[in-house]
C-alpha cells in the first residue's frame, strides 16, 4: 500500500444528523432591538429592569461562579415548595419552563408515543415532541381562540402519554376556566400526564383561569409548569419549575442536564420570590396597560379576545398580517408575526404602547 493510500480517508459516508433533527422546524425567537428608538415588543419579556433584590443576589453570587451550582437546586426547591404549598420532593427545576418540559417529554415518551396539544400554542411544543421521537398531535383552537377541550379529549389514543395545556394560551392569551379543565381531567385516563403550562399565570385576572394547585392535589396525573422568565423578569437567566408527584419529579431531576440551572439563576429566583410585593406591583401596572390598550383598540374596531397574558393577540389572515407587519416595521415597532394566524404584541411601557395604539388607529381591521 502506498503512502498516499495510507493517508487517504476511508471511503465511507460522513456523520449525519438524525432524521428527527433534520426535519425539525427552527424555533423562531422574537426579534431583538437594533436601536434605542425601536420598541421591542416581539418577545414576551418583562420591560422592567430586574428587581433590585435579584440584581443584588446575582452580583453577590457572581463572586463564586468558579464553583459549580447546586445540581439538586435544594434551596430554590425548598423556597418554591413554601411559596406553592407543596413539598420540595414535588418540585423539579430546569433552565426555564421549556427546559423542564423537555425533561418531561424525554422522561415519559418513547418513540411513537403521542403528545396532544392545542394549535396554535407555544411554538416549542412540536419541536420538543419530535426531538424525542414522539408524535405531535395538534388540535385546532376553538372559535374563541382557546383550547377545544372536547376535541383534545377525542384526540387521545392508547399511544397518548402527555397532554399540554397552555393557560393563558401563548400567543392568543385565552385562559382555560377551572370548571372546564376539571371536566376535562375527569375524562382523561389517569396514566396520561396532563401538563398545565402557566408561564403567564401571574398576569391572569383572578378567576379567569384554573386553580391549578387545587386540581393537582385532586388529580395526581396533573403537572404544573411555572417560569421566572416572564413576570419575575429573569428571562436571561433561564429558570423554571414543575410541580408534580414526587416520583415524576425525581425522574425529571434524573433526565436534567447536569448543572443546567446556574448558581446566579438560583439565587436570583429566590430573591425574586422574596420580593413578591414589588413584583406584584409591576404585574398590576402591566395589567392596567393591557386593559387600557384593549379598550382603545375595541373602540377603534379591533375586536380582540380578552388576553390574560402580558400581550395582545390580533387574528389576521396573510393579507392583513403582511400589511400590519410592514406598518410596524416602518414605525420601528418589533412584533411577533405568526404566518397564517396573526400577530402578538407584548404590553410594555406606556410610551411604547401608545406607539402601537397610534399605528393601529391608522389602520383598519378589515
Amino acid at each position: 500500500m502506498s503512502p498516499d493510500q495510507l493517508l487517504a480517508p476511508p471511503a465511507t459516508a460522513l456523520p449525519t444528523l438524525r432524521t428527527a433533527v433534520t426535519g425539525l422546524p427552527a424555533y423562531v425567537p422574537g426579534r431583538r432591538s437594533a436601536g434605542a428608538d425601536i420598541a421591542a415588543l416581539a418577545s414576551n419579556e418583562s420591560h422592567y429592569d430586574p428587581l433590585p433584590a435579584a440584581t443584588a443576589a446575582v452580583a453577590e453570587a457572581a463572586g463564586r461562579m468558579n464553583r459549580y451550582p447546586d445540581m439538586a437546586v435544594v434551596e430554590l426547591r425548598e423556597r418554591l415548595a413554601r411559596h406553592l404549598g407543596v413539598t420540595a420532593a414535588e418540585v423539579a427545576v430546569g433552565p426555564g419552563s421549556v427546559g423542564v418540559l423537555q425533561q418531561i417529554i424525554t422522561g415519559l415518551c418513547d418513540a411513537g408515543d403521542e403528545v396532544v396539544f392545542a394549535w396554535r400554542s407555544f411554538e416549542a411544543y412540536p419541536i420538543l415532541v419530535e426531538l424525542a421521537g414522539a408524535r405531535p398531535v395538534r388540535v385546532p383552537l376553538d372559535d374563541a381562540e382557546g383550547h377545544d377541550l372536547d376535541a383534545m379529549a377525542a384526540a387521545v389514543t392508547d399511544r397518548t402519554k402527555v397532554i399540554l395545556l397552555c393557560t393563558p394560551n401563548n400567543p392568543t392569551g385565552v385562559p382555560i376556566s377551572h370548571h372546564r379543565l376539571e371536566a376535562f381531567l375527569q375524562s382523561v385516563r389517569p396514566d396520561v400526564l396532563v401538563v398545565i403550562d402557566e408561564a403567564y399565570v401571574e398576569y391572569a385576572d383572578a378567576g379567569t383561569g384554573p386553580d391549578s394547585l387545587a386540581l393537582y392535589r385532586r388529580y395526581p396525573n396533573v403537572c404544573i409548569l411555572r417560569t421566572f422568565s416572564k413576570a419575575h423578569g429573569l428571562a436571561g437567566l433561564r429558570v423554571g419549575c414543575a410541580i408534580t408527584t414526587a416520583a415524576i419529579a425525581e425522574g425529571l431531576r434524573r433526565t436534567a442536564l447536569p448543572f443546567a440551572v446556574s448558581a446566579l439563576a438560583q439565587k436570583a429566583a429566590i430573591a425574586s420570590l422574596d420580593a413578591g410585593e414589588e413584583m406584584a406591583a409591576r404585574v398590576s401596572a402591566v395589567k392596567e396597560e393591557r386593559a387600557r390598550m384593549a379598550a382603545e383598540l375595541d373602540a377603534l374596531g379591533w375586536k380582540l379576545q380578552r388576553s390574560q397574558g402580558n400581550f395582545l393577540w390580533i387574528r389576521a389572515d396573510d393579507q392583513l398580517l403582511a400589511r400590519l407587519v410592514d406598518a410596524f416595521d416602518a414605525a420601528g415597532i418589533m412584533v411577533r408575526a405568526y404566518q397564517g394566524d396573526g400577530v402578538r404584541i407584548t404590553v410594555a411601557d406606556p410610551a411604547s404602547n401608545n406607539r402601537v395604539l397610534r399605528l393601529l388607529a391608522a389602520h383598519t381591521a378589515a
